[in-house]
């Protein structure tokens, strides 16, 4: 389930209890969700029927659970529970936690140590905890909601294995609220409609759910809500979105790739998702054009143009009316011809030109403005293509050292079509004057 119960008490309180709290399971097989990790066949499972619980980093986005298995590990391997915050942890702090427990361990006991927000710390205070890891005095469970292999040094990722905790399916968030209902004897005031709208406001999020059920429970009403009366009385969730963490990447992966593989719908979809997020959309403005000059290039020569004409739109517009423009934008390039021989013969180039260092022009293609350079040899012997046959003298360009390199290969596809055409028919004039 989600984190919902990780800082409470052990001793049950006198006053009011909240919901996530009264319905902290007790054990591993009442946590609601990651069934992947903890059924039967799951890592966790196998790791703790084996007796081989090692260090671990919880990565998954708030409220699925991260805290209460934490908690529960400690319990079901008999150590002591201690949780830190990396927000609010310095080095003096980590070092009495430590100390704690190499005192802990000398009485016999062991240290489950979670730390929530784990890479929040610097690489200085991750590597403060190696030999502590190394010699047994803590077991880690960290927990994050970016990408390890961004934010954790090396050393900590060979040591602790990553286990991935998924948002909270529509079932898993279902059995959430019936658990709820049943702890409040009160079934919540809503049609199936609004209780489904009630599940996608919490997108995902154990922690969310219980809020919402705690506020939907309270009302007092005469008949069931629809979806329209809830959502009056209920502001939606934000989606989980960070403009510089693990989900931008994520999405703009998505967009990317939905209009490389030309499917508009798709592509929109993605587009809209990043702005309900809050992207800034000039940096979609810049990513689309991108899309256009990698992934389309001269199958569709106006592409470009089309998206430079879009952002120049939004800039005269703003949001959200420019927004549309970008919107064209993205629909055009999914449904545009697609080719990437430009993106690979550029590709190809730099890697020959990094190859072929500083080697000069062929003598015949420079210019010779100074009467020592005539007597070197500069210019002799150019073709002047204007003058030629077919107005193409199939002279030589790369460096006498230098072989000829096919750098771009046009697809079949769109314009690239018709310049396919032109580059066999050059090719095929090439040969003919080199045989002559």
């Amino acid at each position: 389930m989600a984190d919902l119960f990780a800082n409470s008490s052990p001793e049950t309180p006198n006053g009011p209890r909240p919901l996530a709290d009264r319905l902290r399971p007790g054990n591993l097989a009442e946590v609601i969700g990651q069934s992947h990790i903890l059924g039967p066949e799951g890592s966790l499972r196998v790791m703790l029927d084996a007796g081989a619980l090692g260090s671990l980093i919880f990565w998954g986005p708030p409220g699925v659970g991260k805290t209460t298995i934490a908690r529960l590990l400690a319990q079901e391997t008999d150590l002591s529970f201690v949780q830190i915050s990396a927000i609010f942890t310095g080095m003096p702090d980590l070092r009495k936690t430590f100390d704690a427990a190499k005192i802990r361990r000398q009485n016999g006991g062991g240290t489950l140590l979670f730390v929530d927000e784990i890479h929040r710390f610097n690489k200085a205070q991750q590597d403060g905890f190696l030999p502590h890891m190394e010699d047994g005095t803590i077991l880690l469970v960290g927990a994050t909601t970016e990408n390890p292999s961004f934010e954790l040094n090396a050393a900590v990722m060979s040591r602790a294995q990553v286990l991935v905790l998924e948002r909270l399916s529509e079932d898993d968030l279902e059995l959430l609220i019936q658990r709820a209902e049943a702890e409040l004897q009160v079934k919540l005031p809503l049609t199936d409609e609004a209780r489904a709208a009630l599940r996608e406001m919490a997108d995902g999020d154990g922690r969310a759910m219980l809020n919402l059920v705690e506020q939907t429970a309270a009302w007092k009403v005469d008949a069931p809500l629809a979806p329209e009366a809830l959502g009056k009385r209920l502001a939606r969730r934000a989606a989980q979105y960070d403009k510089s963490g693990e989900a931008h990447y994520n999405l703009i992966s998505a967009l990317h790739k939905s209009v490389r593989g030309s499917d508009p719908d798709a592509s929109l979809y993605w587009f809209a998702r990043m702005l309900e997020g809050g992207e800034d959309p000039r940096f979609l403005a810049r990513r689309i054009t991108r899309m256009a000059v990698e992934d389309i290039g001269l199958a569709d020569p106006q592409a470009q143009r089309f998206c430079l004409d879009a952002w120049e739109t939004y800039e005269r517009l703003g949001s959200p009316e420019g927004e549309l423009a970008l919107a064209q934008a993205v629909a055009y390039l999914a449904l545009a011809p697609k080719s990437n021989a430009i993106y690979t013969g550029y590709k190809g180039a730099r890697r020959l030109a990094a190859k072929t260092g500083s080697k000069p022009p062929p003598k015949h293609i420079l210019n010779a403005p100074t009467k020592m350079m005539k007597e070197q040899g500069y210019g002799d012997g150019y073709a002047y293509d204007h003058e030629a046959e077919d107005g193409f003298s199939g002279q030589n360009y790369f460096p006498d050292e230098v072989g000829r390199e096919a750098l771009y290969t046009p697809v079949e596809r769109g314009f690239e079509r018709d310049l396919a055409k032109r580059v066999a028919y050059f090719a095929k004039l090439r040969a003919k004057r080199q045989d002559s």
